[in-house]
């Protein structure tokens, strides 16, 4: 059987409201609204309800209280968040990243440029590596 990780999963439109915390820091619900693109703005109560089901899930905390304002900042670090979305994104191919490319190819959304553009970037960062490593 397959261990839970302690981060929640997020469905896209909670997702959506975390990057928003992601880029303002600290903010209240009334300044995550605002920033969000025209065309993805929604009803004020409904980012109050998704920033209510994000603290309740551990990944927004409150802060401060300004007012009738609660401050929230996130509670989940961003780049953690996204490796385990990669890695339950590998879980769906068997754990094998070529099946994961091969996918990705097939429909389109990767490119061979972007794969030799890919590759090239994983040698130079690969020879750097091995260069610091012979320094040390």
């Amino acid at each position: 059987m397959r261990r839970r990780s302690k981060e929640p999963r997020l469905p896209k439109a909670e997702t959506r409201i975390l990057e928003q915390y992601w880029k303002l820091g600290a903010a209240s619900v009334r300044e995550v609204l605002e920033s969000l693109p025209e065309d993805e703005r929604v009803a004020y109560t409904t980012v109050q309800t998704l920033v209510y089901r994000l603290e309740e899930k551990g990944a927004l905390r409150k802060v401060k209280k300004i007012g009738n304002a609660q401050l929230f900042q996130p509670a989940l670090d961003q780049s953690q968040y996204r490796s385990r979305l990669i890695r339950d994104l590998l879980d769906l191919f068997g754990g094998s990243p070529r099946l994961l490319v091969s996918n990705l190819l097939e429909n389109g959304a990767l490119s061979l440029r972007d794969l030799r553009a890919l590759q090239s970037a994983a040698r130079s960062d690969k020879s750097g590596r091995s260069r610091e490593g012979k320094r040390a």
